[in-house]
């Protein structure tokens, strides 16, 4: 489908693009997502019938805009949250040329890597929602629609919602990026993994880790961490801690709540004894899914950590 003409007709003839290849009905969604009843009930609805004033993105696109909805998509979603700290590689997923200011017509496009090439998929805006609640990403910015639109685009090319249902954090970096990734058990990780993980964030790679446990299940451990879950790793630095340095790790969860209840979280002492300009410059004290933790934390808490970048 080529997204200008399609989008060129539909502002010719008035009409809002409605999408055949991915049609509002229960086939895109996937035939046991949800129990019978409650796929007879979705309702599929356009940002513009659900915002006076929807835009694709606002002040930039950013992780803490994503909010996990019903489909457990955490795999894919902590790829993106991953892909919006580098604009580069977002740029080319997330084209510039559309929006729901300039010649709107209900379609948008985004590419991703599948095979050796960028492929571009189009998509209408309606979304699918049960009960008044997205189905899909929820945007924590109510008329920010961009990641349940991209989400969208991403379950026609895997074939319907359903499929996005679980799946490998690996997978969707590359997809993001067209990269090369590597992974690292954390039961077995190399000796200099703090160093790997620096020199990972100073080259600009994508990364992402999980834990171990059946994502079916979603269990929250009484430390915040979620078993059979994916986050994505936002930082890593060494910091000057009471006599020494302290390896540090960025993570967050996709759920865009949810936080570790440990050492270096948010409201833990270790941030007392660190000087006032690393804290600042370091800590949101937020409940947005983010938060710090130190690098044997997150080896005892995490399965696999995973690394993606354009060139080995």
């Amino acid at each position: 489908q080529d997204f200008q003409e399609l989008r060129a007709l539909c502002l010719s003839q008035g009409l809002l693009f409605e999408d055949a290849t991915f049609p509002a009905a229960v086939g895109s969604i996937g035939p046991t997502l949800l129990p019978e009843e409650k796929l007879r009930r979705i309702q599929w609805k356009r940002p513009t019938e659900l915002q006076r004033n929807p835009h694709l993105v606002m002040d930039g696109a950013s992780r803490f805009d994503i909010m996990q909805g019903e489909i457990g998509d955490c795999w894919m979603l902590a790829a993106l949250g991953s892909l919006t700290l580098r604009k580069q590689f977002l740029e080319n997923v997330l084209p510039k040329d559309q929006g729901f200011q300039d010649d709107y017509a209900g379609i948008f496009h985004f590419r991703f890597w599948q095979y050796g090439e960028w492929v571009d998929v189009v998509i209408d805006d309606r979304l699918p929602f049960l009960n008044g609640r997205y189905l899909s990403v929820q945007p924590r910015t109510s008329n920010e629609f961009w990641p349940s639109l991209l989400e969208k685009a991403y379950a026609k090319l895997q074939g319907s919602y359903q499929n996005l249902n679980g799946g490998y954090l690996s997978d969707a970096l590359v997809d993001f990026t067209g990269g090369v990734q590597v992974q690292f058990s954390l039961k077995d990780p190399p000796p200099d993994l703090e160093e790997i993980l620096k020199a990972a964030d100073r080259s600009r790679c994508l990364m992402g880790c999980s834990t171990s446990g059946q994502s079916r299940r979603n269990i929250e451990l009484r430390n915040g961490i979620v078993q059979g879950h994916a986050y994505t790793v936002t930082g890593a630095v060494k910091i000057p801690y009471k006599n020494g340095w302290k390896h540090i790790i960025r993570i967050w969860n996709p759920w865009g709540h949810g936080e570790w209840k440990g050492p270096w979280s948010d409201d833990s002492r270790q941030w007392d004894r660190v000087a006032p300009e690393y804290r600042e410059a370091l800590l949101r004290n937020k409940d947005d899914g983010e938060f710090w933790m130190s690098c044997e934390n997150f080896q005892e808490q995490f399965s696999w950590l995973y690394i993606c970048n354009s060139t080995p």
